[in-house]
């Protein structure tokens, strides 16, 4: 691992700023091809003895400062910068759960690798009634564009599963199938097909070891999650001459009026700028965003690469509720991502997005909160005589989820100008505004409605989520790429439109959300753009 002084030293083909999915693969990739690569990464290296296996919060010892507590959360992968919303006329800071450190949010996340499907490719067939969304006809490229890197990057990123029954036949990268259902998959395989629904089995990122707690919001200690730092940091690192130059952060760039010269970086409290032909930025939805509009100067008075305006604008995030399904038998889940079913995706009444298992909940006092509020605000949730112990059971959070199946429902969001994120403007962290829109609001009801038949007759508790802010699964769009320099802020190939030496791969390049996770099109994207890029830097 360098240090700022080395790394300022060195010479570099490529610098890659993140190494999450985007960052990562795209890292090792290059670097694979002989090019020399070097990563920044704002985040700290996982050692053995970083914390693992679990919530940090629930196996913290007891009696640690506030600072001990930060240093645990940085240790274990976490973004700890303040997220300031004014949406409302009440702004208010919050920490969301995302990834901060070699991995990204690869090293928390749930390990689904799932494609879009070629309808998300031209997406705006299937909401001819957006009114003021942004959402484009179609991408730059096309779903047939993709399909050999969608196949690269599930063979690289070993991933498992079954064909989905909605899907049509076509070739694949799956390395093999996942280990049977656990009884708790097998219950709610029987609940949903008797449903008349299409399950499979999710698409995995996952080694399965014997009895793999799923590692979903934490980091793996099994070797069993193959995140980008498993699959791609290390071996390139290892086996192709990348470095690392970890907990180090990028505070701007500096460039000419095509070009960027140089990469301001700060560790500890030394300051330098790095060089090399390319930079590659995969910082996230709000870090990539929010370092081009820091860097100002008398070429780029808006910020980097934003003649268009629409860096850090376009912002979405998936919306998510969690359907809490309760059995006659405890349901201890030891691998809880299992299934999905596409029956919504594309359905007669909206295009929505899927359906999948959830892993387990974080103890998180928000739960408790959203627990609360939900039983205030439909008090049919539950049975007349539990209504006076509300408080009590919302206190319960986790426990009382612990031995449930939960399932997500995971809609498509729509890109809208006036939806943006980008620096606080005082101190440090980011500032989000963003509204949940009209069409918005008509599909997630139109999603209610379809779960709550499809669970008929079951206990069910519902966690409604969508309007929360704080909830920012699979956060996207917020540089995104397009044929048009006037609405975007990348080309086909991931290129900034005005700068003839920088590429953004993380998930701010999509120009549309899909209704499934990302991670998988963020790394077959990103195997994409390093052959596009290739030739540049040698």
């Amino acid at each position: 691992m360098s240090t700022l002084n080395q790394a300022k030293s060195g010479s570099w083909d490529v610098l890659v700023i993140g190494t999450g999915m985007g960052g990562g693969t795209v890292g090792y990739a290059l670097a694979k091809r002989g090019l020399k690569v070097l990563f920044v990464e704002k985040g700290k290296a996982h050692t053995p003895e970083s914390p693992s296996g679990a919530y940090p919060e629930k196996t913290q010892p007891r009696g640690l400062t506030e600072e001990q507590k930060t240093a645990r959360l940085r240790e274990s992968g976490r973004f700890l910068e303040v997220i300031n919303d004014v949406s409302t006329g009440h702004p208010h800071g919050f920490t969301p759960i995302l990834g901060q450190g070699v991995g990204g949010s690869s090293a928390l996340y749930g390990m689904v690798m799932e494609r879009y499907f070629p309808a998300d490719f031209a997406p705006r067939q299937y909401f001819p009634d957006a009114g003021e969304s942004t959402l484009p006809e179609r991408w730059p490229i096309g779903y047939d564009t993709l399909a050999p890197y969608y196949v690269a990057a599930e063979q690289l990123y070993r991933v498992r599963g079954t064909r989905d029954p909605l899907r049509p036949v076509e070739p694949r990268g799956l390395v093999g199938d996942p280990p049977a259902l656990s009884a708790t998959g097998k219950a709610m395989n029987q609940l949903l097909t008797t449903a008349g629904l299409h399950t499979y089995r999710l698409p995995t990122a996952s080694e399965f070891v014997e009895d793999c707690p799923g590692c979903q919001g934490f980091l793996c200690s099994r070797s069993c999650k193959n995140d980008s730092f498993r699959i791609s940091v290390a071996p390139a690192l290892a086996d192709h001459g990348a470095e690392l130059l970890a907990e180090c952060e990028v505070v701007r760039l500096e460039a000419t009026r095509t070009e960027v010269t140089g990469v301001v970086c700060r560790q500890g409290g030394e300051e330098a700028t790095l060089k090399a032909p390319l930079v590659v930025l995969a910082a996230g939805a709000f870090s990539t965003p929010s370092l081009l509009l820091r860097s100002t100067s008398s070429e780029w008075p808006n910020g980097l690469a934003n003649g268009s305006g629409m860096v850090g604008r376009n912002f979405m995030r998936h919306h998510v509720d969690l359907y809490v399904v309760f059995g006659d038998e405890p349901r201890g889940n030891v691998n809880p991502k299992e299934l999905g079913l596409n029956d919504f995706y594309v359905h007669p009444e909206a295009k929505l997005g899927t359906v999948q298992s959830f892993g387990l909940l974080p103890p998180n006092p928000v739960l408790a909160s959203m627990m609360a509020t939900e039983m205030r605000q439909n008090p049919n949730v539950l049975t007349p005589a539990l209504l006076p112990f509300t408080p009590f059971i919302a206190s319960l959070g986790g426990q009382i989820l612990k031995n449930s199946t939960i399932l997500a429902p995971i809609m498509e969001d729509l890109p809208y100008k006036e939806n943006r994120v980008g620096p606080a403007a005082q101190g440090g962290g980011y500032e989000l505004s963003y509204q949940v829109r009209e069409d918005e609001k008509r599909r997630i009801r139109v999603f209610r409605k379809l779960m709550k038949k499809a669970l008929r007759g079951e206990f069910v508790f519902p966690i409604r989520q969508t309007s929360d802010n704080r909830v920012l699964g699979h956060a996207c769009g917020s540089c995104r790429f397009g044929s048009d320099p006037k609405d975007s802020v990348l080309d086909g190939n991931n290129k900034a439109h005005e700068l003839s030496n920088l590429y953004v791969v993380d998930s701010s390049f999509l120009p549309s959300s899909a209704g499934t996770n990302p991670s998988l099109t963020l790394a077959a994207n990103a195997l994409r753009v390093a052959e596009v890029i290739k030739p540049a830097a040698a």
